[in-house]
């Protein structure tokens, strides 16, 4: 039993784009609450804009930060020790509206930008993490009268916010964003029984358990494949966030992902051994996280007679084709992503792997030591992409302390998707396009211009 109290951490984030490699925080709001979701205390930190982030047009006429504003804020190095601490002290669950699906890999690679460990508010001291999103679509599905629901619908947190009176004040600032996460939560939580079941899935025991009893769909060489009903966003109100779904087994490599197979797309029916990668669809799905798999029983389906035929049939077909459904868990469980050429430190994270106790002691004494003395550190880390790391912290925040001869950035290269970081010459460009092409108010217009002037003095 833990001696440490739980309580929710309900944050959000606004940043300088979408890019979670190359774009960085500049707003990071939060509020603590115990689990009956009583505010306890809230914490807002503003971030100073890197000298080598650009900062995205279309997320600056969202968010309205203006560059004054991305200017004033801390040092992102003392930010985001300061965030890491929020989120790792003992027993919080870090919670917010699609934080799962954007936030959380926001702030691992914060964390790993400015070497802190990247994991530990995942598990460690009794952490974890939930997310307001999936829960508000099972809802949605099988508890509607909990919400009142937008019209036209759709499941974005402002328009969620607007027809419950979540919060006020203008969306896309993230404390507002907050408090309306906050009150989402209390509204979602009046159904206590539902509530207590739907927070178990975000439990990697709980949710292994409840896996482990779904009915058994098809036997094979592999063994035994449970079959369920898969929940997630992306598959859209159309299809009622939903798709029937056999286990493949376990990823042989990435050791944390079981892997679902659709079983509701008619290319399936074609599959051969050599169009595996094309016509078939399979989701990794790691445990306490979304998607969420339901029993494939009446109660929770909610498929088109058409895609329930498709699904039997499907299943069918994977039974009279067994070695074509071995190749096809073959396939899966042994995929791996293939190397991206030209990789950033920075967008290294899923490479390097988890640090060494070694370097742990050596990132901690890099934070610790004042500016004279971090160069001499950054040259201790072993491992070359650490070292330039701490090379370009030192760039970005203690300049003077940098011998002149040393130059840690290296701007050309790729994030872990291959994607070049935004150029001076590309936002230019994007800024002239939403002037042309969006219908913009007087304040976006502005700050479009704003941007536009600070690239061309910086």
């Amino acid at each position: 039993m833990s001696n440490h109290r739980k309580t929710y951490l309900f944050y959000d984030l606004e940043t300088t784009g979408l890019n979670k490699c190359f774009d960085q925080i500049i707003q990071f709001a939060a509020i603590r609450t115990d689990e009956a979701l009583n505010e306890l205390n809230r914490h807002e930190i503003l971030i100073r804009l890197n000298p080598d982030v650009i900062p995205s047009p279309e997320a600056m006429i969202i968010h309205r930060f203006s560059i004054d504003q991305m200017l004033s804020g801390k040092a992102e190095i003392e930010a985001i020790r300061e965030i890491h601490q929020l989120v790792n002290t003992p027993g919080t669950i870090s919670v917010g509206y699609n934080t799962l699906g954007f936030d959380d890999e926001f702030l691992r690679f914060s964390f790993y930008r400015n070497l802190l460990p990247p994991y530990t508010h995942q598990y460690d001291n009794f952490c974890g993490r939930m997310d307001l999103y999936p829960l508000t679509i099972l809802y949605y599905l099988f508890k509607p009268n909990a919400l009142n629901w937008p019209d036209p619908f759709d499941l974005k947190l402002e328009n969620l916010s607007k027809a419950n009176q979540l919060a006020e004040g203008q969306a896309h600032n993230a404390m507002v964003d907050v408090e309306a996460s906050v009150a989402l939560a209390k509204l979602l939580m009046n159904q206590e029984a539902m509530w207590r079941y739907v927070i178990g899935y975000f439990d990697k025991k709980t949710e292994t358990q409840r896996l482990s009893q779904l009915p058994i769909g098809i036997q094979s060489t592999f063994g035994s494949h449970h079959e369920g009903v898969l929940i997630q966003g992306v598959f859209g109100a159309q299809l009622a966030y939903q798709a029937p779904v056999i286990c493949l087994g376990q990823h042989n490599h990435y050791k944390n992902q079981c892997l679902w197979l659709r079983l509701d797309r008619e290319e399936l029916l074609s599959t051969t051994v050599d169009s595996i990668p094309q016509t078939t669809y399979a989701i990794r799905k790691k445990m306490g996280e979304q998607p969420i798999v339901l029993p494939a029983s009446d109660h929770y389906l909610r498929l088109s007679e058409e895609r329930l035929q498709l699904a039997t049939e499907s299943k069918k077909w994977l039974e009279s084709h067994s070695q074509l459904f071995h190749h096809i868990c073959d396939y899966y469980q042994n995929f791996t992503y293939p190397k991206v050429p030209n990789l950033d430190p920075d967008a290294a994270l899923y490479e390097v792997g988890f640090p060494t106790p070694y370097e742990d002691f050596l990132s901690q004494r890099f934070h610790l030591a004042p500016p004279a003395e971090k160069e001499k550190i950054a040259l201790e880390f072993p491992n070359p992409i650490r070292r330039n790391q701490a090379f370009r912290l030192i760039e970005r925040h203690y300049p003077d302390y940098l011998p002149a001869e040393t130059q840690a950035r290296s701007l050309g290269l790729c994030d872990y998707r291959g994607e070049r970081r935004l150029t001076r010459e590309t936002a230019f460009n994007q800024i002239e396009s939403l002037k042309q092409e969006k219908s913009l108010d007087q304040e976006q217009l502005r700050l479009l211009d704003e941007l536009d002037h600070y690239l061309r003095l910086s």
